[in-house]
C-alpha cells in the first residue's frame, strides 16, 4: 500500500507516466508554427515520466511535452527546421530563465 492509498503501478515503459500521443504531437507543431526562433531541448527520460522535449521560442517562452523518445525529438525537429539539443549537455539557454523571471515578476504585481 502507498504512502496516500493505492499504490500507483508502474507502467509497461519503465515509468509511473503515459507515452506520448498525438495531442502531444499537435501541441509541438503548433507551437513550433506559432513562434519564431524555436529551439528544442530533449530531456531525459526518468523513473517518474517519459522522455519530453522543451520548445523555447526566441523570446523564452516555452512549452514541454512528451515526445517518443530522443529519436522521435530529433524527427520532429528535422520535420520542422528546428534545432533539437540535449539538455543534460547544453543546459536551458537564459533567455527561457529570462522569460521565467520576467512571468513572476508579472504574476507578483498581478496579486
Amino acid at each position: 500500500m502507498g504512502l496516500f492509498g493505492k499504490k500507483r503501478k508502474k507502467q509497461g515503459n519503465g515509468t509511473l507516466d503515459r507515452a506520448s500521443d498525438s495531442t502531444d504531437q499537435r501541441h509541438l507543431i503548433d507551437f513550433i508554427k506559432t513562434r519564431s526562433g524555436v529551439e528544442a531541448y530533449v530531456e531525459p527520460k526518468t523513473t517518474v515520466t517519459e522522455t519530453t522535449v522543451m520548445l523555447i521560442a526566441h523570446d523564452g517562452e516555452w512549452t514541454r511535452r512528451r515526445i517518443d523518445g530522443p529519436a522521435g525529438a530529433f524527427a520532429l525537429g528535422r520535420k520542422h527546421n528546428v534545432p533539437v539539443y540535449e539538455v543534460a549537455k547544453t543546459g536551458y539557454p537564459q533567455r527561457k530563465r529570462d522569460f521565467d523571471a520576467r512571468r513572476k515578476l508579472e504574476q507578483q504585481r498581478n496579486q
